[in-house]
Parts: C-alpha cells; structure tokens; sequence
C-alpha cells in the first residue's frame, strides 16, 4: 500500500447515499476511538455537508463537520477518481449497482496504489474484478476486497469459526440466515433490489465468466453435501427455506479455495439458504418468485421492477428504505450446521460421524451490522497490514 505520507487515512465514496450514510456514521464513531483522519466524496458538496450535519446530530458531536475532509469527485470522471485515490490509504466504496460503477473505482485505486474495500453482493462483479485486476493489485501491493458488509463476513468467517470448533475434521456445513423483525415490520432499500434484478437479468454473463476463468476443481472431502430443493423444510429450525442468492456461496468457495491451495488446509463444502418461516409465507413468496422470474427476462419488464420495488416486492423494499423504528426493531441469526469426521476417521470410505451447530448473530443486516463489519474491516487493513496475506 501507499507508503508516503497522505492527508487521509481513509474515505467513504457515496457518503451521500442510502447506505453510505450509515457507513459515515459508523467511521464518525471509529474516529473517536481512533483519532482516524478521514474525507467523505461524492458529487456534491451540499448533500456530504448535510450527512456530516445529520452524523454530527445523531453522535452528539457539534464539531463533526470541521474535522472530517470533503472531496468532490464522480464516477463518470476518472480524472477525479484518481484525484480522491492519491489523497487517501483506503477507499469505503458504497456506490452501488457495483456491476455498473464498481470498476472505475477499483481501477483508479490500483492505479494509485489505494487500496479498496466494497461491500458488494453481487457475485459476477466480485469475480469478474477478481480475474481482471489481482495480478495488477498483487504487483501493486494494493487490497481489494469485496462483500465486506453482510455480504459475506458472517458466512465466511461463520464457516471458519464452525471449523475451528470443531473437534476433527469440519468437511460440509449448510448455513441458514433468518431475519428478525420487530412490530414495524422489515424494509430494505431498493438499491438491493436493482442489484438482484441486473443480476437475475444477467446470469448467463456469470457462466461465461466462471468458464472463462478455468479454474482447477477443488477436491471433495468426506461426503458429498446434497443439494436441497429450492423449497425445503429444516426440521431443526422449524421453517421453510430457499437458496440464499447473494454472495456468500461465491465468496466462502474463494476462501476454501484459498485456505487449500495456499495453505494446505482441507476444504470445507458449502450451501446457503434463507428461512421463511410457514407455508403461507411458502405460497406468497412463490407467487412473488414467478412474477419476479417472469419480469427479469424481459428488458420492459426489469425496468418494471426498478420502477415500481414496492409493488413487485410486496412492500419489501422500497425507494425510501428502512425507517430507525424498522431498523431498531430488526436483527439476524445466521446458524450454521456442520458435518465431519472425528480426529483418526479416514474421510474417504466413511460417512461423517459428527456434527456441529453455530450461530452468528447480530443487529439489522443491511444499514447496522453492514457499516460495522466495513469499517471493521477498513481498521483491520489499515492497523493489521502486516498480519493479512501478501
């Protein structure tokens, strides 16, 4: 990373947004503990001031606004990309669809020898980054690193705390992420759903990609984890369960396949699900995933969904996004079922014979956990640098 002298050590990219303002918050309270110097960026100087007014309110902290640096810069103009690049150590980029504006910023972080934290949950920009600029960020010496929000830290590091707990050897684990809501209900921002419906609308460019990449298999240990239905019941927690389509698959393999090929250790199969509680919740979201499938194919058709989410969702998200009262009444449990072999058991003739139960919890997903886990982990890169892989 930059080794000279620079005015920041860190800056959040889309303060303004939805979610970004959650992040600026959540560094206004690092900074605290910390002393960190930090600049907000984005297009306009009116709104970053108005975040900064809103943190500095809500934190008790009058003098917010004259401590934290402001930079103006926008993702259609790389030259001011670069500009925001050379003044910091680390970039908090929150402008989201990432499949649309993620890779000008990558580009101008490595260039400038800047590294970058996301907090994407799209698997196709994850890969596609990966593929195109590692070798650049290794020679670099640069960090990007994606899915640092929600998606994916409690399913990447829920499957290396399972197996650290376990007694032998952890070979297949299923995790199942249930949502909490409280007496307002749940609501999520639509820049979620954008994300889903590009991502829907484009799962053949992900295919290519992954062919195109031609990566080795890893080998299977132990017994091969069954695939579940798209529907199934999990008896253990009482509730109906979906695929969970975010990122945590793409992201977890990447680690396994990581934690085998560089440092030797067995890798563990892995399979998300969603719960979604009874069979009335079954019929309507099926009634949804049709309408939604149905949509996704057609270009009128998404520009349908991204117009109208609240209609489409079933008033799940919404161009407004969560309330506080709707955020402060929210959590989320993502337990984890692991299955292996006990310390001496051959894992090659042999079904596993023990199991493993963990969970991780943690307050509202989107606006709460995700500013902590990002900031979390912009601290541990900038105070940890020498402990993470080179």
């Amino acid at each position: 990373m930059a080794t000279e002298p620079r005015p920041f050590r860190l800056v959040v990219f889309g303060a303004s947004g939805f979610t970004g303002q959650f992040v600026t918050e959540e560094v206004a309270r690092e900074q605290l503990a910390s002393g960190l110097s930090w600049a907000v960026a984005g297009r306009s100087r009116e709104k970053l001031q108005q975040v900064l007014e809103r943190a500095a309110l809500k934190l008790g902290r009058p003098s917010l606004s004259s401590e934290v640096g402001i930079i103006l810069c926008d993702i259609t103009n790389p030259a001011s990309l670069d500009e925001m690049a050379k003044q910091t150590t680390l970039v908090l980029n929150c402008v989201g669809p990432y499949r649309f504006y993620g890779e000008p910023v990558v580009k101008a972080c490595i260039e400038n020898n800047t590294s970058c934290i996301d907090i994407c949950g799209e698997p196709q920009f994850l890969e596609l980054m990966h593929l195109k600029y590692h070798e650049k960020a290794a020679e670099k010496g640069v960090y990007i690193i994606g899915s640092s929000g929600f998606d994916s830290i409690p399913a990447d590091l829920g499957v290396i705390y399972t197996r650290n707990k376990m007694n032998g050897t952890l070979t297949a684990v299923e995790s199942f992420l249930t949502i909490h809501s409280g007496p307002e209900g749940l609501c999520i921002h639509d820049g979620t759903w954008k994300s889903a419906v590009y991502g829907f609308g484009d799962k053949g460019s992900l295919r290519k990609l992954r062919s195109a990449a031609s990566l080795k298999s890893i080998p299977l240990v132990g017994t091969k984890l069954k695939k579940r239905w798209p529907i199934s019941y999990c008896r253990e927690l009482s509730s109906y369960s979906i695929p969970f389509l975010g990122s945590d698959m793409s992201v977890v393999k990447r680690t396994q396949r990581y934690l085998y090929e560089n440092l030797e250790e067995s890798p563990v199969q892995y399979a998300a699900y969603v719960t979604v509680g009874g069979i009335s919740s079954v019929f309507k979201l099926m009634f949804a995933g049709l309408f939604f499938l149905f949509f996704v194919k057609f270009g009128i058709g998404r520009q349908l969904l991204i117009k109208f989410p609240w209609i489409f969702s079933f008033g799940y998200f919404s161009k407004q996004g969560p309330t506080q009262k709707q955020m402060d009444g929210s959590s989320f449990t993502m337990t984890f079922f692991g299955q292996g072999y006990s310390q001496g058991l051959s894992t090659e003739k042999n079904k596993p014979n023990i199991k493993i139960c963990t969970q991780v919890k943690g307050p509202e997903a989107g606006y709460v956990a995700t500013p902590i886990a990002m900031v979390q982990a912009a601290m541990t890169l900038l105070n940890d640098a020498s402990d993470l892989p080179k």
